[in-house]
């Protein structure tokens, strides 16, 4: 399985940036779905997640209401859309599949394949 994410770029405070996943080597309709970013000296931390077939989504609070995260299956990718950024957005952004259980969705240790990261920098 390889996770393939870009998208990554500078934009001002207020502005919207999509990243992209493409996914490829495996079948990832049994998989949930994730965002994860880690900025400069802190942990990384959940986004967003969905899994790939469909049902609940899930957002970390500080992105509530501004990023969508979705999938499009023709193309094997997923996006997370992000709307209304903020300098504190600022932070390398990773995409991840796994099998977590419904409580450990927000749990990097839970996810297994990972994407190379994608910078993503909110000027103030």
């Amino acid at each position: 399985v390889q996770l393939q994410a870009s998208g990554g770029g500078l934009v001002e405070t207020g502005g919207s940036l999509r990243l992209s996943c493409a996914a490829s080597g495996g079948t990832f309709s049994s998989y949930t779905m994730a965002w994860f970013r880690q900025a400069p000296g802190k942990e990384r931390e959940f986004v967003a997640a969905r899994r790939w077939s469909g049902g609940n989504i899930y957002y970390a609070d500080s992105v509530k209401g501004r990023f969508t995260i979705s999938r499009d299956n023709d193309k094997n990718t997923l996006y997370l859309q992000m709307n209304s950024l903020k300098p504190d957005d600022t932070a390398v952004y990773y995409c991840a599949a796994g099998r977590p259980i419904l409580s450990e969705t927000r749990a990097s240790q839970m996810y297994y394949y990972w994407g190379q990261g994608t910078q993503v920098t909110v000027s103030s």
